[in-house]
């Protein structure tokens, strides 16, 4: 059958889709939106009632069919295949250890990003089983994220489960039809498009460069590159907290997270007015069945937020999550449009960070999963075109997971990162009503290194010498290293330029003066006065008077002549 005989549909792309492409097409190596799922199966797996199964639901879900095409043509569309063949690969690990088969299994994994897929040609996904006991597999699940969002990979593995355990006992299965992806893409179609461009010059007029958190790497600073991942989780106690407080306040725990990241790009960045984005979960409410389609509806759209120190945290997010809600009614426009719509420059990014919060994480489902199968050690992998990706999700302990440029964001700086977050949403959590700029930040750690560590500056001091006497020390140790240096410019010209005095030009003077301050009757217990602006000139002069025996009165060259003259006077200087 060829190719064109072969073609079902083809439509055009959702803005999310056109995005992915987009930057699929900008760093086609790059490994942009590869998605990886891994677990581990415990059980008499009837592989061939597997493979069977996920062919059913291919065959069942247009999406999973889905090819992309381009080249000589006036707009991206995606082309669904009525018939593909499915991928599934084995190998037997039985016979290596437990860290053999981890180490073939992270390489196995690499391999697979770099190896990436051809989105010209469907199925943009692959299966693979390692057998690695007689009753437990390792599976890989693959994919392009262009085919799927979050909402509807754990939708698609209850489909898979339930037929295999069906095929399994030799039954078959009839699931009632979802409604087709194509539907919401002509849905986009009837959208106002006047009406958004509208909103969103209004929601970001004013805002012409990204939120920066100043924290990165220099360039050239590593050779490092990829993206990795770290993740740190709040206590129960915390998150049941949160979880009451959003309820009690007519709040999601999403609006919460949101806000806390808000808070923490604007103690970061040192600004007031933030820019991030934030994935919305994009199935519109007035098409009926969008809750069960199977499909890319998020979309990743500029969240603008005003930080306001003096209010207090509950009313602030409650002000949040209304401008979030007014944000949903324009959803599904592009972000490419946005951004032209935006006074940001082109060659810039609206955002450097984004927030995805997971309200149907696939772990929670597949440990959800009832049948023969038990499933353990989930992990998923994704790789976004962003510096920093973070990732929530509710849970008995809240997830706070930052995915993170390797080339741009050490370890250290990310752990600092998720350590505030969690400070900031505890803080949240303990007191709602207080003012958002009395949030804490820092944790309990660095507020000792701060307060206490970095303060225990006490030395032994040798009572029995003067300052003098310790610097005549310093000069036979460094007679000629730099002393002080100092700013000096020319008034014609405006040229600055800088200049030194070492340890023993500096000493050679003071002595100079300590010689002429004792010619002139100066003598140990004399008060000397010392009006001089900062300069080589102070210190030239309290190391003379030192030198001379004498102490020194400070006198302030700007105060008045009056007020100087009550100084000397009162100190028992004569003038």
């Amino acid at each position: 059958m060829s190719n064109k005989r072969n073609i079902e549909a083809a439509y055009p792309l959702s803005p999310m889709q056109q995005g992915m492409l987009f930057h699929h097409l900008y760093a086609p190596g790059s490994g942009v939106y590869f998605e990886q799922l891994t677990c581990t199966l415990h059980g008499e797996l009837d592989v061939a009632a597997f493979e069977r199964a996920w062919q059913r639901v291919i065959e069942r879900n247009a999406v999973l069919r889905t090819a992309f095409a381009w080249k000589r043509l006036e707009k991206m569309v995606q082309v669904v295949q009525k018939q593909v063949n499915l991928p599934l690969a084995q190998e037997d690990w039985r016979g290596a250890s437990a860290a053999e088969q981890a180490g073939r299994l992270e390489a196995f994994l690499a391999d697979d990003r770099r190896r990436g897929f051809e989105l010209t040609q469907a199925p943009l996904l692959r299966l693979t089983l390692f057998r690695i006991t007689d009753d437990a597999y390792r599976f890989v699940w693959s994919h392009h994220h262009l085919l799927l969002d979050g909402w509807s990979m754990p939708r698609l593995l209850q489909e898979v489960f339930a037929f295999y355990e069906a095929f399994r006992l030799g039954r078959d299965l009839t699931l009632a039809p979802t409604r087709p992806y194509r539907d919401y893409i002509a849905w986009l179609q009837t959208q106002d498009v006047a009406a958004a461009e509208a909103f969103w010059r209004k929601t970001l007029a004013g805002f012409t460069a990204p939120t920066s958190l100043a924290v990165g790497r220099a360039n050239g600073e590593t050779d490092a590159t990829g993206t990795a991942e770290q993740e740190v989780r709040l206590s129960e106690a915390t998150t049941a907290a949160l979880q009451s407080l959003a309820r009690a306040n007519s709040l999601t725990l999403s609006t919460v997270v949101q806000g806390a990241w808000a808070l923490l790009l604007s103690r970061y960045s040192g600004d007031d007015d933030v820019v991030f984005g934030a994935t919305v979960a994009g199935r519109p409410a007035d098409l009926p069945g969008a809750e069960g389609m199977i499909g890319l509806f998020i979309n990743t759209l500029p969240v603008r937020v005003q930080v306001m120190d003096d209010r207090p945290a509950i009313s602030w997010l409650q002000e949040l999550q209304a401008r979030l809600a007014e944000l949903r009614s324009f959803e599904y426009t592009p972000l490419v449009q946005i951004q032209g719509w935006s006074e940001t420059p082109r060659d810039q990014p609206l955002f450097e960070s984004i927030l995805v919060f997971e309200n149907y994480p696939v772990d929670a489902a597949l440990r959800e999963q009832l049948g023969s199968l038990k499933i353990r050690d989930i992990r998923s992998m994704e790789q976004t075109h962003y510096p920093l990706t973070i990732v929530s999700g509710p849970g008995r302990e809240l997830l706070l997971k930052i995915s993170f440029d390797s080339g741009r964001y050490t370890p250290d700086v990310i752990d600092r990162m998720l350590g505030h977050l969690r400070q900031l949403l505890e803080g949240i959590a303990a007191d709602p009503a207080r003012r958002v700029g009395d949030l804490p930040l820092l944790t309990e750690a660095e507020r000792e290194q701060l307060l206490r560590t970095w303060n225990a500056t006490a030395r032994p001091y040798p009572h029995e010498r003067g300052i003098h006497q310790l610097f005549e020390e310093q000069v036979d140790r460094t007679p000629e290293a730099e002393a002080i240096t100092w700013e000096i410019s020319d008034a014609e010209s405006g040229v600055a330029a800088t200049a030194a005095l070492t340890y023993r030009e500096l000493d050679a003077r003071a002595n100079q003066l300590a010689h002429a301050l004792r010619a002139r009757g100066v003598q140990p217990g004399t008060l000397v006065g010392l009006s001089v602006e900062k300069s080589p000139q102070m210190l030239v002069g309290l190391l003379g008077i030192l030198k001379a025996g004498a102490a020194y009165l400070p006198l302030d060259p700007s105060y008045p002549a009056e007020r100087i003259r009550f100084m000397l006077e009162d100190a028992g200087v004569q003038v």
